[in-house]
């Protein structure tokens, strides 16, 4: 994203005008693509830098990688699979779904891919975005950001990390040319990533040293094989799936009681996670170093059943003291003892509240995204508008996240408000929309009060899902059904708007001719 291009080359291309321009096609880029398809809004184009639909399931293939959303949740409500081979489903099968919901809608010609977005800038004067990509340049009417928020690698800052000289890379770019088995391996990190990775490993390499900062909560992982008789019900018994789907949900909804509501009740939770540490962790040095010292809830709950296990065994050492730094062949911790490896593996999560996207945004006001929220906070309306940026949508934007159910029921609960939005603007012909900012503020102020009281806010820990100035701009501190319902509909009322010209019209009919 950081790439850049010359004002001499950018003055030398044409330009392409498309009325709606969607960046990204993982879940919610393509969902915005398929909607947009379906309703005939076939003047779109979705500008993907990777190669293949997918996003985070692309781009994750380290070993192990899997959901921990049940699968008949975690898919399109449009598009149920009822092929699922077990109740969680690995990466390739995820990829594998997307890949062919995109086949079956017949988008994938919408698509540019291998194309790396450079910048984007708001052009008051011709009220479109300017868009400059590593394979042209754009201008579109309408942007729908559709970059997740689990697509950027986040790279320690340790000393020495760079002069390394044996293998190194991060849990999200995956080198599967390295040969791990019979070397010194060490992993820096204890979060979703790394929980799938180690027990996929230790069994291989000749001894594995585990960097933690914090210990996880770990709960059990309720994952098996579909049977074939329950497959055969799901795939031609009328509502089978549906039931199960619904179940799924409704259990999952249970949980935002104790996390957003009554912290207290997250003790159940707790007690099964320390029945599960002290049953798969016989070593008791081990087992006080993976005790987590916060409440349960307050970073994100894993689960695994590998896990516990895997650092259980003799050639698996966890590793507590900070890291001071990274030598040739080997890592340095404060305490001055130093431990040989062969490869060394990142799994340090991603940059969420600070994505390097936001940098490559300008909006109305003459500044980046990244600037606006480093002064004002990351914060956002539904999730789905941004004051100064007129005219652009986020999928997946501003308090969207979810830390126990499907992110894909929020993203189809943006993609309907976007789709409403974008039918807005068709039909008051209207030329620019822009949340207010007093909007903005009233809905921002009801979501930190309702954060208040939720073990993210008192838990006793410190995690990515706040920003600098202090708050959650994470996940959202409700019942989803509850978001369903704010994004049912486009409230225009909340938005300065401003109404198409003739001039408008002549350059429309100049960008289809």
């Amino acid at each position: 994203m950081s790439r850049k291009v010359t004002d001499k080359a950018v003055a030398n291309r044409a330009v392409r005008h498309v009325k709606t321009i969607i960046v990204g096609s993982g879940f919610a880029g393509l969902g915005m693509a398929i909607r947009l398809h379906q309703q005939g809004r076939d003047d779109f184009l979705v500008l993907e830098r990777g190669s293949d639909v997918g996003g985070t399931w692309r781009d994750n293939t380290y070993p192990g990688a899997a959901c921990d959303v049940p699968s008949h949740l975690y898919s399109y409500s449009f598009a149920l699979n009822p092929d699922w081979s077990r109740s969680f489903s690995k990466q390739g099968e995820i990829q594998a779904y997307i890949r062919g919901v995109a086949e079956q809608n017949n988008v994938l010609d919408k698509h540019l891919f291998d194309c790396d977005v450079l910048g984007m800038r708001w052009n008051a004067e011709t009220a479109r975005w300017d868009i400059t990509t590593s394979k042209g340049d754009f201008t579109a009417e309408t942007v729908v950001s559709a970059v997740g928020a689990l697509c950027e690698p986040s790279l320690p800052d340790i000393k020495g990390i760079n002069e390394f000289e044996g293998e190194i890379f991060h849990s999200a770019r995956w080198d599967h040319d390295v040969e791990l088995a019979g070397k010194r391996v060490a992993v820096i990190g204890t979060g979703a990533s790394a929980i799938q990775i180690v027990p996929a490993i230790a069994g291989k390499v000749a001894h594995l040293d585990l960097y933690q900062r914090t210990a996880p909560w770990l709960l059990p992982r309720m994952d098996r094989p579909y049977l074939l008789p329950e497959r055969l019900a799901f795939k031609y018994i009328p509502g089978v799936q549906r039931l199960s789907r619904a179940a799924i949900y409704a259990a999952r909804e249970t949980q935002v009681v104790g996390l957003a509501k009554y912290p207290a009740l997250m003790k159940i939770f707790e007690t099964i996670s320390r029945g599960k540490l002290l049953a798969e962790v016989r070593d008791p040095v081990k087992r006080a170093k993976v005790t987590p010292n916060y409440r349960i809830g307050c970073k994100r709950m894993l689960i695994s059943n590998e896990y516990y296990p895997a650092i259980d065994r003799d050639n698996v050492e966890v590793v507590t003291d900070g890291i001071a730094e990274v030598r040739a062949g080997s890592i340095v911790t404060k305490d001055g003892t130093e431990r040989e490896i062969d490869a060394l593996i990142v799994a340090t999560g991603f940059h969420v509240t600070d994505s390097p996207a936001f940098e490559t945004i300008t909006g109305r006001a003459g500044q980046t995204l990244s600037e606006q929220f480093d002064e004002v906070g990351q914060r956002g309306y539904k999730g789905s508008t941004i004051e100064n940026f007129p005219n652009m949508f986020f999928l997946l934007g501003p308090n969207v996240g979810l830390g126990h159910t499907s992110m894909v029921f929020m993203i189809e609960s943006q993609i309907n408000y976007v789709a409403d939005a974008l039918a807005t603007i068709d039909r008051q012909n209207l030329r620019t929309v822009e949340v207010r900012p007093e909007a903005v503020r009233a809905y921002n102020t009801e979501l930190q009060a309702k954060m208040a009281d939720s073990v993210w806010m008192n838990g006793g820990c410190a995690s990515w899902y706040l920003d600098k100035h202090g708050n959650n701009t994470t996940l959202w501190p409700d019942f989803t059904f509850q978001f369903r319902r704010l994004t049912k509909n486009f409230d225009v009322a909340a938005y300065d708007t401003t109404a198409s010209t003739d001039s408008d019209t002549e350059l429309k009919v100049v960008a289809a001719q």
